[in-house]
């Protein structure tokens, strides 16, 4: 084992956040950022570092608890790799973006310090989600990523974030509870074999029997829909989102719920393969419906926060209808669309968090005539919302019809259904920019004060990258095709050969 940068790259944030409560108040918003910044340059050099066609790369494992046959395992695919640099992406820019917010957030009572290590230390625990290799050691990452969010909704949000940490908390417990016993099953199919063992490498070699693999499948499965949210078990988003602070809200968005569905990808579909296309049926249906409802509802949102919560269950939605869809195109939409949705949420968060701060109010109905007075903040208000509804030329719509195009060719009945939900997006958003942006300029919106430069830089980076994605994605699809052919392959699934009859999985 060379260099262990992957560990080096997840202990970084970690060990920032305690740099950080050491630092004094007025220099730990700085260590902070130079330290999220500092871990985007080790994941970009693992970027270049990695090989496309290479497999699981940088592998680490040490046998840490060898009697139970527990190992300290990392590694990272393309897969992987692209929800790593995700979250080293978004954590510098959520920081730089919500500089002051922790000041009056929560009525101050923690203060930005505080803030600021708890997006470093979610950012070191997510990372060790992404990378885990050990089925208990995701696991343990998994729950932990629990503490830093629970904290940041819970001492920096709205009137209700007491109640909304809560409720999310208990829903991601009992998430976690079940997949632990599927966890413990697992462990214990391993046993039997004759290997004890976590390692995913060897799980996924283990001959499970059909019923035992079905419900350890649906144990993963449930958490992880819970994770992402899926529509029946997303009403924790909307409170969280709404009682939480733009950047917390785009963390818990853009990186968290991602786990979920990186989840169903790397052990659902590695584990459980024959489960995973027997149960496609009925993820499919829920995908759907969680594409429809979540749009509908947020058409009929007051809230700003809650709005983009709801859309959020709509492109989650999206994103399980694309790994479920088992054809390669569908599946490497679906990894990209969890890198473009984290980029538009993020986005589309912070500058809702921009006006909510002008006005001191999320309703919708309080805003009006936003454009005439803050040009720059209407503008990129437009840009983020024309970034979430996938319009041509940004890098969500390239993910969206891959999506959707991968579908049709093997499900497209739920294809079209899920084309409904692009409509509906359109929608929800242009109502939402009509009722804030354009019209008579309210009395509370006339003194709005635009954009600074530092709202400003938090918000460039991201419209970079969707509009280089929109145009030229074949870097990012580059890094995430063999592994979705490598998923694909494992799963034992071909894709559709175009005919009069439509092929099923095999």
């Amino acid at each position: 084992m060379g260099f262990p940068i992957l560990t080096v790259l997840a202990l970084v944030p970690l060990v920032g956040a305690v740099l950080l409560l050491l630092a004094g108040d007025a220099s730990a918003r700085v260590v902070g950022l130079l330290t999220s910044l500092v871990t985007l340059v080790l994941a970009v050099v693992v970027l270049v570092m990695f090989d496309p066609a290479g497999g699981m790369q940088f592998n680490e494992v040490v046998p840490w608890v060898p009697s139970l046959g527990f190992h300290y395992a990392v590694g990272v695919d393309g897969i992987g790799l692209t929800l790593v640099l995700l979250t080293a992406i978004l954590t510098p820019v959520v920081l730089l973006g919500s500089w002051d917010d922790a000041d009056y957030a929560g009525g101050g009572r923690w203060g930005s310090k505080a803030f600021f290590a708890l997006v470093l230390v979610l950012e070191s625990f997510a990372l060790f989600a992404f990378l885990a290799t050990d089925v208990l050691l995701f696991y343990i990452f998994f729950e932990a990523t629990l503490i830093p969010m629970y904290f940041l909704i819970g001492a920096f949000g709205g009137a209700k974030r007491s109640a909304a940490a809560m409720k999310f908390l208990l829903f991601s417990l009992f998430g976690g509870l079940i997949m632990l016993a599927a966890v413990i099953g697992l462990y214990a199919v391993s046993a039997g074999a004759g290997q004890p063992t976590y390692l995913l490498s060897e799980l996924t070699q283990l001959d499970i029997d059909q019923t035992t693999g079905r419900v350890l499948f649906i144990g993963f499965m449930i958490a992880f829909a819970i994770k992402a949210p899926m529509v029946p078990f997303h009403t924790w988003l909307p409170d969280a989102a709404e009682n939480s602070t733009p950047g917390g809200s785009a963390l818990l968005v853009g990186v968290l719920d991602k786990i979920g569905t990186f989840g169903m990808l790397r052990f659902c579909l590695g584990l459980f393969p024959e489960a995973s296309t027997w149960a496609t049926p009925v993820v499919l249906v829920l995908a759907v419906i969680s594409v429809l409802y979540g749009a509908i509802a947020a058409i009929g949102q007051k809230d700003l926060y809650r709005l983009i919560a709801f859309t959020s269950v709509s492109h989650f939605g999206f994103i399980v209808m694309g790994i479920f869809a088992f054809t390669s195109q569908a599946q490497a939409g679906s990894t990209f669309y969890m890198l473009n949705h984290g980029f538009s949420t993020t986005a589309l968060f912070l500058v809702v968090g921009y006006l909510v701060a002008r006005r001191g109010s999320q309703g919708i109905s309080d805003f009006g005539g936003v454009q005439k007075v803050a040009p720059w903040l209407a503008g990129f208000t437009l840009f983020a919302g024309l970034s979430s509804l996938a319009l041509p030329g940004l890098s969500p719509f390239v993910s969206e019809f891959m999506v959707l195009a991968g579908t049709f060719s093997r499900y497209p009945v739920f294809a079209v259904f899920g084309v409904l939900g692009m409509v509906l997006a359109a929608l929800y958003i242009l109502i939402m920019y009509q009722r804030t942006m354009t019209g008579p300029v309210k009395p509370a919106v006339a003194a709005f004060e635009d954009l600074s430069g530092r709202e400003k830089g938090a918000l460039i980076p991201l419209v970079v990258l969707i509009l280089v994605l929109g145009f030229f994605p074949k870097p990012a699809l580059d890094v995430i095709n063999p592994s979705v052919e490598a998923t694909m392959q494992h799963v034992g699934v071909e894709n559709p050969v175009p005919s009069n009859e439509q092929e099923q999985p095999r």
